[in-house]
């Protein structure tokens, strides 16, 4: 199940940058987004320390800002119009098979 927990605590970091710049648009600040993006903080929180009584701490923390790195940048290229170069691409894929190694390695 602790795996299952830094899924979703990994998935949960998403909301909160997401949120922020959402919060910052056009020179104002939306409350909404910004409230949006404090829940996504505290509930991947949650989720880490859940996941954290099963896989050793090194181990999740890796996993967990890889995670939510990653799917940040996916969502930056989707919604936000960021560029998705061949080099970023690429640097991406070395947190990618960092993550796949440290699952495989317990």
């Amino acid at each position: 199940m602790g795996w299952v927990y830094l899924m979703v605590a990994g998935a949960m970091e998403w909301g909160w940058p997401m949120g922020l710049k959402f919060a910052l648009r056009d020179g104002r600040i939306s409350l909404l987004p910004g409230v949006l993006a404090v829940v996504s903080m505290l509930a991947s929180g949650l989720f880490l320390l859940l996941a954290l009584r099963t896989i050793p701490v090194g181990t999740a923390y890796a996993v967990w800002t890889g995670i939510g790195a990653v799917g940040t940048f996916l969502l930056g290229i989707a919604f936000l119009g960021e560029p998705a170069t061949l080099a970023r691409c690429l640097c991406v894929d070395l947190i990618v098979d960092g993550i796949i190694g440290l699952k495989l390695a317990g």
